[in-house]
């Protein structure tokens, strides 16, 4: 790969934000030049469903006391499947189809959505007119990108990245004016040339170094927007490998965090649709409870076993900085949220505490969540896995063996969850988003090395602490509650950082299961 570098700065680029309307008051709402600043991240969820209140509640309320900036996603409606993102890779894979024009009725109708939404929630007709111009602006370029691939057979990396940064320009279009519309002097920032491709000594390629350097070109970038509140797509440009392949889905949460990381920011938060994290799903478990304070393990955890948190990659980089993350709910502003941060270090402006640190303190007050040397933090679970049983036929050394069945798994692009092994077996649950076909071609090189079984419908559970390892008795307890419940355990396996104990069970029991686990071990445990 060739070396690469950021650019010291960079300049928005068109369209523009809209310009005050005649007959408007010129008396907006601004950031506080003194203030510490708050980042904002809104998924696309939020953006699609409660703009109104980002507008109106959230952000105002934050002015008050702090400088905000804002990150959002593409819009989407009720169901990420049905969000812009996704419309636009169906999109790009339509352009690929040989005289194929479905491409063009779906920027059709992603345009046709946002001038409906616009016109319906925007009062000033001004801003209107100027947001029409915009969206149709970057919808055109969309078709002309999409057109331009359908006629060369082929979508690169950078333009895959630019077709579905698309979808964050046309939300923070949105989001800007809808805030100007309701008083507040927002500025559209688009980080298209945040990045520039240029050589570098090392080639390290998606380094430290190149987070690190990002982080302060976008802060650079938000300071010029003065005491504008910045509006700022999540997606930033095109990066060496592609942005989806390199990052993922995730990039707008890396880059509030960047963002918040470049600007010393004194709080990330992540607004969804829900209260904060909590003990359980509480769509499952009714007793289950707000977690006040996590730390940036156990949710790094509870993320990767089933329970959409954050990315651990950009937990690190704000934690790093010693910057807490905050989770909360458009559809409750005022509610406390749940705080991500370590419970052995302070925060900035603090000094160096006595264990635990004056804010986990005063956050633990909940008596359901104490003490944390007693019970774990959170039951989570995983649904649609796939478990695979290899039973070696000894024609190979135990390594061989081992080696054999990751280099299989890996040809065929299957990530496993959760493994427990011997000399001579190997059971695996595989990623619930693995595909049959190569399920089955796997299965079928597999078994050159032994036999091989598989067992679909089932559920990882997961009981996640960090002070699990030093809670005697935690897995017998855990076990136990299954056995007395009738729940078969399929699989069992702890994770090597010790703040998770795991098991794999059918689905038809899930739901059971996790309410039996979190009734014994969060709301009838003695204290």
């Amino acid at each position: 790969m060739a070396p690469h570098c950021l650019s010291n700065s960079a300049t928005p680029t068109a369209p523009s934000t809209p310009a005050i309307p005649n007959g408007v008051s010129t008396a907006l709402r601004s950031n506080s030049p003194h203030a510490g600043w708050v980042i904002q991240k809104f998924g696309g969820t939020s953006v699609g469903k409660f703009p109104v209140q980002i507008a109106e509640e959230i952000v105002g309320m934050y002015l008050n006391n702090h400088r905000v900036a804002i990150v959002c996603s593409a819009r989407s409606t009720d169901t990420k499947a049905e969000g812009t993102t996704n419309r636009l890779i169906a999109a790009a894979a339509e352009a690929l189809k040989p005289g194929s024009t479905q491409y063009v009725e779906i920027v059709a109708a992603i345009q046709e959505d946002h001038v409906r939404v616009a016109k319906e929630l925007l009062r000033t007709p001004e801003i209107v007119e100027e947001l029409v111009r915009d969206i149709q602006t970057e919808c055109v370029r969309l078709g002309a990108l999409l057109g331009a691939a359908q006629t060369l057979d082929e979508i690169s990396p950078k333009t895959q990245d630019a077709v579905i940064g698309t979808g964050e320009k046309l939300s923070c279009l949105f989001m800007t004016a809808l805030l100007r519309d309701r008083g507040i002097d927002a500025e559209y920032v688009n980080l298209d040339h945040v990045y520039t491709h240029v050589p570098t000594p090392n080639g390290q390629g998606l380094g430290q170094t190149f987070y690190t350097t990002l982080a302060q070109n976008i802060a650079d970038r938000i300071r010029q927007c003065g005491d504008r509140i910045p509006v700022i797509t999540g997606y930033f440009g095109v990066v060496p490998g592609s942005l989806l392949t390199s990052i993922g889905r995730g990039y707008t949460d890396l880059c509030a965090a960047l963002l918040a990381v470049g600007l010393d920011a004194d709080e990330l938060q992540v607004w969804k649709e829900v209260d904060g994290i909590f003990t359980a799903d509480p769509r499952k478990v009714s007793t289950a409870r707000l977690i006040p304070v996590i730390t940036p393990e156990e949710a790094a955890e509870l993320t990767y076993y089933g329970s959409e948190v954050i990315h651990p990659f950009t937990m690190e980089q704000v934690i790093k900085a010693r910057i807490p993350i905050r989770i909360k709910n458009v559809e409750n502003p005022t509610g406390p949220g749940t705080m991500i941060f370590p419970d052995n270090q302070p925060r900035k402006g603090e000094e160096t505490p006595t264990q635990p640190p004056r804010h986990i303190r005063l956050a633990r007050a909940d008596t359901l969540l104490q003490p944390l040397t007693k019970r774990p933090t959170a039951v989570t679970t995983k649904s649609g896995m796939v478990v695979l049983n290899v039973h070696s036929n000894r024609k190979s050394l135990s390594h061989g063996f081992l080696a054999s069945i990751f280099s299989t798994l890996d040809k065929w692009q299957l990530c496993v969850d959760l493994i427990s092994t011997s000399e001579v077996h190997v059971s695996m649950a595989l990623h619930s988003e693995a595909k049959e076909p190569a399920i089955k071609m796997a299965i079928e090189e597999l078994r050159k090395y032994g036999v091989v079984d598989v067992t679909y419908n089932l559920t990882i559970l997961s009981v996640v602490g960090k002070h699990m390892k030093r809670m005697i008795g935690i897995a017998g307890r855990m076990f136990s509650t299954l056995a007395d419940a009738g729940v078969n355990i399929e699989m069992i396996s702890q994770g090597a950082s010790e703040i998770n104990i795991s098991c794999v069970i059918k689905q038809e029991d899930a739901i059971r299961a996790v309410n039996v686990l979190h009734t014994r071990l969060f709301t009838y445990q003695d204290l």
